[in-house]
């Protein structure tokens, strides 16, 4: 906080707590929840500046997966994971996979290209979706 001017204060100490106990892929919406049940006064624009601070110092990642919503993960480099997406009900699964990995390394190394980062994102529908879909159109025949 100190590098980026900003003062420690209890309500961003909070929303740092909060932050790190939520689960994976929190929205501003959902952290400002959870932290006005501990402390009501916190605003909408104390959640978002802290979590653009944690961002930019590199502690949080912010995701944005085509909904309108940006979500933020906690930052681990050296535990690179890749997401599927499911575009009825927003589930997002997290997931690792060596193979793919190692084919974008082989791909960038014929190209001569440095990865610096990437994201790897699969949008579709999750199996509880199609399952639900499929029994509903069962129950209407």
């Amino acid at each position: 906080m100190a590098r980026q001017g900003l003062r420690s204060t209890g309500q961003r100490r909070l929303i740092i707590e909060k932050f790190f106990e939520a689960p994976e892929h929190v929205t501003i919406d959902q952290l400002l929840r959870v932290v006005r049940g501990v402390d009501p006064r916190i605003g909408y624009a104390t959640v978002y500046r802290t979590m653009k601070m944690l961002a930019q110092g590199g502690i949080a990642h912010e995701r944005r997966f085509g909904d309108g919503f940006t979500r933020y993960e906690l930052a681990d480099d050296d535990a690179h994971h890749d997401h599927l997406i499911c575009l009825e009900c927003d589930t997002i699964i997290e997931f690792e996979e060596p193979a793919i990995e190692e084919i974008q390394a082989q791909l960038a190394a014929r190209h001569g290209f440095e990865v610096r980062h990437h994201k790897h994102e699969l949008y579709g529908t999750c199996a509880r979706c199609r399952a639900e879909r499929a029994a509903g159109k069962r129950s209407r025949r």
